[in-house]
């Protein structure tokens, strides 16, 4: 066996130098951050060098900023240009999920590290783009950052600064100076901020707020959070004494059912009716109580339960006429400011990006016109290059916005379009494959109505859903009779959901053709 050589001994020189990485992605002020502790250094007598490497763009790579100092001994240091795995002293994270890259990483260690962090998450591209729930577990890296770190100083900085007037990075600088990790005194942070002349009074406050917050140490377990209160009924149509009380019969005939069904169907109920009228809330009850009338309480009426949720789901489906109701709403434009932060005397732009197929033209038109269009490629081709350019339209705008009020408008002529009777006709096809599977399996008659969940959104983002959703059902008719066909309808619809192109769906499939497929020699 070859003796490994001993380790080169370490340079003392090396231990008076504090190595500090940020890490931050476009608008959190990491570089605002890194001038104020290099400010903050040199004030106290040391010497300093900063530097920073961009990520590839805003939400797939931070930029790291790394500041490396150490007093002042007369003679130039020399300092590294980025931090290694293992060789630093402080870590600020301006997110969740950048405290966790850090981590992994090993830029956080047990023996040295001090990692400040915000709690607060600002998601990602990779999350975003996951047809489900992409969201990663911001639970599991505050549990890795407890392991990994040697001092741990994590709490919600983003809030911290928003209610302050301020950003981040001020919180993040109160909580590096309340943390203590530095040896300088609190009054050369508050001097770097003046110095830097911009939003000085709001970077104040955020800083004092972080200090204090972070020279506090953990905060104390919260109590049990109080139950939740209870829901408000959904109000019904205002203005017409008759229409106000269709409504309230068509509540009560839902608060009439069984008490797990309820509650989904009252939601549900208000949804249909927002996105059409009374008489399409009339169809959603009488489709609902064709599930009831084949479920019951052996079961927690789980079943009628799915179908209160996803039958309302499949009927207020998006086309351009919801898309344009809902752009036009009252209370958008006051909502879209106050999400801006704007302030008095600034003026507020919106741009909608439309982006119409030739399908969703074709499918406003009344329901024989528009088959008949479809039925011909030419047609639709020449459609298409009329009206399938991307457009941007200027709904601040009096004429941008007037048209998409007149096509909000529009609801009334739905129920003739051809889109709506493609929507109802695969709503029923749906509806009556997941019964048919009662009484055999009810427990895959409740997976084939999740199944609705993978159909969402218009344009291309519901072709492509549509095209997920008849794999996945083609996938159950595979695996039906058996006895985990429940579990594999589940396992492909989540699947389905993993990922745009559906590549973990090919997987699943071809698993289950795998064992589903008749033996070789046998019939086919």
């Amino acid at each position: 066996m070859t003796a490994l050589p001993a380790p080169a001994p370490r340079d003392p020189a090396l231990d008076g130098i504090i190595k500090l990485a940020v890490m931050a992605v476009g608008g959190q002020g990491g570089g605002v951050l890194t001038g104020w502790i290099e400010a903050v250094a040199r004030a106290g007598g040391h010497a300093v060098q900063a530097t920073s490497v961009a990520g590839v763009s805003q939400r797939t790579g931070a930029t790291i900023y790394y500041i490396e100092m150490a007093p002042d001994s007369g003679r130039p240091p020399v300092f590294a240009l980025m931090p290694a795995a293992g060789d630093v002293d402080i870590l600020i994270a301006a997110e969740m999920m950048e405290a966790g890259r850090a981590i992994m990483r090993g830029f956080v260690t047990p023996d040295r590290t001090t990692l400040i962090a915000s709690t607060h998450r600002a998601l990602a591209v990779s999350e975003k783009i996951v047809p489900g729930d992409g969201i990663a577990d911001a639970a599991e890296v505050q549990a890795a950052a407890g392991v990994a770190a040697r001092r741990l100083v994590m709490f919600d900085m983003e809030r911290v600064a928003a209610d302050a007037g301020s950003v981040i990075s001020a919180a993040l600088l109160g909580a590096l100076a309340g943390s203590d990790a530095l040896a300088f005194p609190r009054a050369a942070y508050e001097d770097a901020i003046r110095a830097g002349g911009k939003g000085v009074a709001g970077s104040l406050a955020a800083f004092a707020r972080a200090f204090e917050m972070a020279a506090q140490g953990p905060a104390p377990a919260a109590p049990a959070a109080p139950p939740p209160a209870a829901t408000a009924a959904p109000a019904g149509p205002r203005g017409a004494p008759g229409l106000l009380r269709a409504w309230e019969r068509l509540a009560a005939e839902a608060a009439a059912l069984p008490a797990p069904v309820a509650e989904m169907a009252a939601r549900g109920l208000a949804k249909v009716v927002d996105f059409q009228d009374l008489a399409y809330g009339r169809e959603y009850l009488d489709r609902l109580h064709a599930v009831v009338a084949r479920d019951g309480d052996a079961q927690g009426w789980e079943l009628s339960r799915e179908a209160a949720k996803y039958i309302a789901n499949a009927m207020a489906y998006d086309d351009v006429i919801r898309v344009a109701d809902l752009k036009t709403r009252p209370g958008r434009m006051a909502r879209i400011a106050a999400e801006m932060g704007l302030a008095e005397g600034q003026v507020l732009q919106v741009t909608e990006y439309m982006h119409p197929r030739a399908e969703e033209i074709v499918g406003l038109l009344p329901a024989r016109t528009g088959a008949f269009l479809a039925r011909r490629p030419r047609a639709m081709r020449l459609i298409g290059r009329l009206f399938g350019r991307g457009r941007r339209l200027r709904s601040d705008g009096a004429m941008a916005f007037g048209l998409l009020w007149l096509l909000g408008g529009l609801r009334g002529w739905r129920r003739r379009t051809l889109r709506h009777r493609h929507e109802q006709e695969h709503l029923d096809r749906w509806l009556h494959g997941a019964l048919a599977e009662l009484p055999g399996d009810y427990a895959l008659a409740v997976e084939v109505l999740r199944n609705r969940r993978l159909i969402k959104g218009y344009s291309d983002t519901h072709a492509r859903g549509l095209s997920k959703f008849d794999r996945v059902t083609a996938g159950i008719a595979l695996v039906r009779g058996r006895p985990d066909a429940a579990d594999w309808a589940r396992r492909l619809r989540e699947a389905a959901l993993k990922d745009e192109a559906g590549a973990a769906l090919d997987g699943a499939l071809a698993t289950v053709r795998s064992f589903a497929a008749p033996p070789a020699g046998g019939p086919g």
